[in-house]
């Protein structure tokens, strides 16, 4: 089939059904709908397809599979990885209109979606029953949940809360076959056999398109309160965290560098939390649910100054004050994006991530010292933001070049370190060439195998993770 035969058939299944769907190929649509948050590869698709329906999805990848057609899923477009980057004639398949909350049960604390919910309208309807739903980061106002389970989001309460598979009760999917499975049934316990949900969490759409999910929900946390400290050195991140997590249970607990905050106030609208200046600084959050665990965390302030380890620090007094705090880490990433930065998202277990993170600022440093590098990050999972700052004369293509070399050599790093060059944003094409740093050969061989299993026809996001 030629291009022009491909997109009549489209229209023709997407109007079928009581909740026809829509096909875009206006040129505008297919800029916005062909890419993420990642500027590397220039969106090329054929056109996109919005269903409502998992049946509409389901005629789509059999159409698909009987024409040869590649297939790319498209949520919120928030992702770093080109993990939904269409750069090669594909069909989007958009779940924006795939967005209703389809069911809730208040015993179970449950709530099924479909997969074009976008993350903070399901924080809304889980805080409107009364409710929590701690998922949470900067996108979360745009972010889709398909789109955060295919990559596994994790954001800034992991610490506590665990990463997006955490939450999933239950799945309903169409793998590259065309086939709808309903995985788990949201049971809580369920051992017979292998668990399938977690083979298409995190598989960026590769074996094929999550349409619906149910999500488990949580009590809401009761006086959230923010401690922002400005440390005397980087490896004090760990000092700190040890010293409060004696006694506190963190809700969060992340880090930025001087230079970070420095973009943020630049930026306006966030204030300094303090005057005295510090070459790094952390961010921590709890439950305040009694004045026993303030004199606790005041006193552990205390301590944490008298060991030298902490210059100032100012605590929460309102949940204003304490949204206002959070304000200096969530706007790091949108105070740094006039600059282009180049972003790498990596981890390692948590007590290593004082000396790895100094081996690989050392490195960029005495290669580019010309390039400005912005440090962040929730720190109290082992999760870093390596953010390098395109400088003002430097074209865009030459400074991916440069930073694919610099990739090398962090990704050298990270596997001496024996951590992940993608903590929490999936492979797709930018982390494609260096997912041997993480992954033996054998994992990256049962890897491949596994997808010929659900996509014989490799139409399932083509190009993605391994090629």
């Amino acid at each position: 089939m030629n291009a022009e035969q491909i997109i009549a058939s489209l229209k023709d299944l997407m109007a079928n059904g009581n909740a026809p769907g829509k096909v875009l190929t206006d040129p505008a649509d297919l800029d916005t709908y062909g890419k993420d948050w990642t500027k590397i590869y220039p969106p090329k698709p054929l056109a996109i397809a919005l269903p409502k329906t998992t049946e509409q999805v389901q005629a789509l990848v059999k159409f698909a599979n009987e024409n040869e057609v590649a297939l790319v899923p498209s949520g919120g477009r928030t992702g770093l990885s080109a993990g939904a980057v269409a750069a090669n004639g594909e069909v989007v398949v958009a779940f924006d209109n795939m967005n209703q909350v389809l069911d809730f049960n208040a015993s179970d604390r449950t709530v099924r979606c479909q997969a074009g919910v976008v993350t903070e309208q399901l924080q809304n309807f889980a805080e409107e029953n009364g409710l929590y739903y701690p998922v949470d980061f900067a996108s979360a106002g745009s972010s889709q949940l398909g789109g955060n389970l295919s990559t596994n989001a994790g954001g800034i309460k992991v610490i506590r809360y665990g990463m997006s598979r955490d939450w999933v009760a239950g799945l309903k999917v169409v793998t590259g076959k065309g086939d709808i499975l309903d995985l788990n049934k949201d049971l809580e316990k369920n051992n017979t056999g292998y668990d399938l949900r977690h083979l298409f969490i995190g598989a960026e759409g590769t074996l094929g398109f999550i349409t619906e999910a149910t999500m488990k929900l949580s009590r809401k946390p009761d006086n959230l309160t923010v401690l922002v400290l400005g440390l005397n050195d980087l490896t004090n991140t760990m000092d700190v965290l040890q010293t409060f997590q004696k006694k506190i249970d963190l809700t969060a607990y992340e880090f930025f560098s001087h230079q970070a905050m420095g973009h943020v106030l630049a930026h306006g609208q966030v204030q300094a939390p303090f005057e005295t200046e510090a070459p790094y600084y952390a961010l921590m959050e709890f439950e305040s649910v009694s004045d026993q665990v303030m004199d606790d965390a005041m006193a552990l302030f205390e301590q944490c100054v008298e060991n030298g380890w902490v210059l100032d620090g100012v605590i929460s007094q309102s949940e204003t004050q304490a949204q206002n705090l959070w304000q200096l880490r969530e706007r790091i990433s949108e105070s740094i994006a006039p600059r282009t930065p180049y972003k790498n998202d990596i981890s390692v277990v948590v007590s290593k991530v004082p000396g790895f993170l100094q081996e690989i600022d050392a490195v960029v440093t005495e290669h580019y010292p010309d390039f400005e590098i912005i440090w962040f990050g929730h720190i109290g999972d082992g999760n870093l933001h390596l953010n390098i700052l395109k400088p003002e004369d430097m074209t865009n293509e030459d400074f991916f070049e440069k930073c694919q070399q610099v990739n090398k050599w962090v990704f050298e790093i990270v596997e001496r370190y024996q951590g992940s060059v993608s903590a929490e944003h999936g492979v797709g094409m930018t982390k494609k060439p260096y997912l041997h740093y993480t992954r033996s050969e054998a994992e990256i061989a049962y890897l491949k195998g596994i997808k010929q299993v659900f996509d014989p026809k490799g139409i399932m996001n083509p190009g993605k993770i391994f090629d």
